[in-house]
Parts: structure tokens; sequence; C-alpha cells
């Protein structure tokens, strides 16, 4: 028995969501199909799908075996792809990123990259969380800030500004921070960052009544009073530009953080990851310079 048996037929009825489906998709019998299944379960001593006589869905143990396996046929096909192609880029591709970010700027960059690529098939996935990307079998991340996993190598694609705001009415309720350590008696609206980050390496660790980790959210919630917030600044530009929020501790903005590509050490000879990786580097600048430049 080949290790590799079973595994492309569990891969297609999963994706497929029955046998008969499954068996279609992949060229073969039913029977086939549910023979080598269940030759594969009984090589793992485990049961991937809970079967009834109306439906078939992934056990806890199969979804977790479906990501490892799907990965193996992915870069399999993408092996063979990559050879025939000569370097073209084809396969799968998933990339991760936060939302703000990921629908602005990045999106758009990955659009272009998939229709000048018609072998290739996309995954754009946005989570503000910052996710494993080894083991949840991403080939790529766009993320920012101070990174510490070793597993991965990361590229400098761009970077943005962090500016610290707040509306003019609360302003004029509580007056304006002239320092850093004056923040601890304001109002902090917390988004995804735990500490904001000011000129020389300071940090402070907001508090407040209000936490989200939406961008948007924490904009809205300072627009409407609630207090002082630090955002990347493609969030609140338009309104610092409309006089509805200022800038606060101007003198103390941080450097501008760095937007990283990120990607497990093992892959980053694909020609899908360095040619995505190229198109970040040549466009993201580009475009939040641009979004920039609209309300300058």
């Amino acid at each position: 028995m080949g290790g590799w048996d079973g595994i492309e037929e569990f891969v297609a009825v999963a994706r497929a969501g029955s046998f008969t489906a499954g068996a279609k998709a992949f060229g073969a019998s039913v029977t086939h199909m549910s023979r080598a299944v269940a030759r594969l379960e009984a090589r793992l001593e485990t049961q991937l799908f809970n079967r009834t006589t109306r439906s078939l869905y992934l056990t806890d143990t199969g979804r977790i075996f479906l990501d490892q396996c799907q990965r193996l046929v992915d870069e399999r096909e993408e092996a063979i792809a990559g050879i025939a192609s000569q370097g073209e880029p084809r396969g799968a591709l998933r990339l991760t990123c936060s939302y703000a970010l990921g629908e602005q700027f990045v999106a758009p960059l990955v659009r272009e990259f998939a229709q000048e690529n018609p072998g290739l098939s996309v995954t754009l996935d946005l989570d503000n969380d910052v996710v494993d990307i080894v083991s949840r079998g991403y080939d790529l991340a766009v993320r920012t800030g101070h990174l510490e996993d070793s597993r991965l190598i990361a590229t400098r694609v761009a970077q943005r500004e962090l500016v610290t705001v707040a509306s003019r009415h609360y302003l004029s309720e509580h007056g304006e921070p002239r320092e850093i350590a004056e923040l601890t008696a304001h109002d902090c609206l917390v988004g995804s960052a735990s500490q904001w980050h000011f000129r020389r390496g300071q940090t402070f660790r907001p508090h407040g009544r209000w936490h989200c980790n939406s961008g948007t959210t924490v904009v809205e919630a300072c627009l409407a009073g609630m207090g002082v917030c630090q955002l990347p600044a493609f969030y609140v530009r338009e309104h610092i530009a409309a006089g509805r929020l200022q800038e606060v501790l101007e003198d103390e903005r941080p450097e501008d953080e760095p937007i990283w590509a990120i990607y497990p050490t093992r892959r980053h000879l694909s020609p899908k990851i360095s040619g995505m990786v190229a198109l970040l580097r040549s466009g993201l600048q580009a475009r939040l310079d641009a979004a920039k430049s609209r309300y300058a």
C-alpha cells in the first residue's frame, strides 16, 4: 500500500461533500472512493467522516487531517506545475492579512496577481488575529510591527504611519494630553494593539472602557467623543482633514511602522510566493501613499 493511498480520494470527498460528488470530481466510481477512504481510516485507526443515510460530514480529526492532506496535494501539484511551467506561478495560493489593510490595500494587489496568473487559485483570509501560518497552511501573511517567529522569512514591503487622535468635542471637555504620561488620565479606546508606540521606543499600555479589534469601530467611537485612540493613519486621515478629529502628541509620533510579507522558509523559492512578494514590494507603498495624498 503506497503512502498516498486514499489521501487524494479523502480530499476529493471532503471538498465535494459526498462520495458521489467526490467520485465524479475524482473520475472514479463511488465504490472505489468508499473503499479507499475506508482503508485510509483503518490505517489511521480513526474515523474521518461521520456518515448517516442523508449526510456526510468531517469529524474533528477529519477536519485537522484535511488541512494537512490538502497542503500535501497542493504542494505536489505545485512542484509538478513549477517544473512544467518553468517558473510560472500556479497552484493554490493562501494568504492572510488584517481587515482594513487587506480590504483597502492588499486585496487589489492580490486580485491583480491572480488576473495575471490564470493558473493560480487564490484564497485571501482577512483576520485581525495573528494566526500560525505554518499550522494553518498559509503560504503568505502580510503583517505589521515586530516579528518573532524564527520559522518564517520576513520581507519588508512597505511602511505605515501611526497617529494618536481624539475628537475636538472630547478635547474641549477633557483637555489635550501634552505628554505621553498624561494619557493615564484620559479615556483610551483600545483596538487590536495592546500597546501604543511613540518616539524613541516609548510605549504606553492603554486602558479604557471601549475595546474592539476593528479599527473602523474604534474610529467611530472616537468620532462620537468617547476618548483617545492610536491607529494607522489611513483610518483617520480623512477625518483629520475634515476637522472631525485632531491629532494629539504630534511631537511624540513614532517612526513609521514596517509592513512585512512573511512566509514559511520551506516555500521561499516558490514562484507564486516570490511573485506575490515582488508585487507587494512594488505596489503596496504606492497605494498607501496615494491614500495619504488624497487628504494632504
